[in-house]
C-alpha cells in the first residue's frame, strides 16, 4: 500500500470500529467514518470525516466485522502532492492516505484529524499528532 500512516508514538489504545467483512484494508490506512462507528478505507476524498488509522491489516472476507483503529498518537503521514502543510496547523484528509491543512469550515465541522508537528512541502512525509 502507498502512503500508509506509520505509528511513531502511541498515546491511546486503538478503538474497535465496525467494518464490512468484504473490505480488504492495509495496516496504516487512514480510514473515514461511513456510518455510526463504522469505517471504510475506500473512496476517501477531501474533507471526509476521520475514522481512525488501521492498527493491523484486514483481509477481505476473513469473517471479521470489527477493526481496531487509532484515534490518538504521533504518525508519519504524507502531504498531498499539490499543497504544503504548515507547522501547528490542523490537518484533514485529502484523498487516500494523504493530508493537507484543514480549512476553518472543516475544523468547525470536525473534519480535522490532528496537528502538524512540522512544516511539509507537497508530497513530503511529516509527523502529525493525531487526536485532540
Amino acid at each position: 500500500m502507498a502512503n500508509e500512516a506509520i505509528l511513531r508514538t502511541k498515546t491511546e489504545e486503538p478503538i474497535l470500529m465496525a467494518i464490512d467483512d468484504t473490505a480488504g484494508v492495509e495496516k496504516g490506512t487512514i480510514m473515514m467514518l461511513e456510518d455510526a462507528r463504522t469505517v471504510s478505507g475506500t473512496n476517501i476524498t477531501t474533507g471526509n470525516t476521520f475514522g481512525g488509522i488501521m492498527r493491523r491489516e484486514k483481509i477481505a472476507n476473513d469473517g471479521r466485522t470489527q477493526a481496531a483503529c487509532f484515534f490518538g498518537g504521533i504518525f508519519d503521514m504524507k502531504v498531498n502532492s499539490s499543497v504544503a502543510v504548515t507547522i501547528g496547523a490542523q490537518v484533514c484528509l485529502s484523498g487516500a492516505n494523504l493530508i493537507r491543512d484543514a480549512t476553518e469550515a472543516e475544523i468547525a465541522a470536525g473534519a480535522a484529524i490532528g496537528k502538524a508537528l512540522e512544516t511539509g512541502a507537497a508530497s513530503e512525509v511529516i509527523q502529525v499528532f493525531v487526536g485532540k
